[in-house]
């Protein structure tokens, strides 16, 4: 069946590779976030929503509260850093919520887990040169060829969004040179 204008096919595989990569991407800095505040669970079990999600798990507004929850602890963390991995947190529960719309919006969903876990890493190294780029690489090569295969069909990553938003441009061109997209 074609697809309607201005929306791309999207499998329910994709969509649970997609949070599966989101998710590891955020795990990946949990530790900055609960180094700060070790007692806020949010983030965490925003993880572990995606990972279950990912696993075979129904996507519930359980899920989506999770992913509320870990981006109002990003809102409440003094520390920079912890912020931006409670937003990774968020992100990879709310990758689960991409839609099939042909928008650049929804590059955010598949990789601002990334993004947000790439910044995260640099503000708690103290803007040590090469260390966000060092994730991006990290993420790029565990990223399932799903990933790649859906921003294919979505238009590039947005402008704008600081520096979090240049590490998802970053992120974005890397994994289409790879699929060739």
């Amino acid at each position: 069946m074609p697809n309607e204008p201005g929306t791309i096919e999207l499998s329910e595989a994709e969509l649970r590779e997609v949070t599966r990569f989101a998710a590891g991407c955020a795990r990946r800095v949990l530790p900055v976030f609960e180094q700060s505040l070790p007692d806020d669970l949010r983030p965490r079990e925003a993880v572990d929503a995606a990972d279950a999600f990912a696993a075979g798990g129904r996507r519930t507004g359980a899920l989506r509260q999770s992913a509320w929850a870990a981006f109002r602890a990003a809102r409440e963390a003094a520390v920079p850093a912890a912020a931006d991995a409670a937003r990774a947190a968020s992100h990879a529960a709310g990758a689960a919520f991409l839609h099939p719309r042909a928008s650049a919006h929804q590059v955010r969903h598949v990789l601002g887990a990334a993004a947000h876990a790439a910044r995260a890493a640099e503000l708690a190294a103290d803007g040590r040169p090469g260390v966000a780029e060092e994730v991006l690489v990290w993420a790029r090569r565990q990223a399932p060829t799903a990933v790649a295969a859906v921003l294919g069909r979505l238009p590039a990553a947005p402008p704008g969004g600081g520096r979090v938003g240049g590490l998802m441009r970053d992120l974005d061109t890397a994994l289409r040179a790879v699929r060739g997209a």
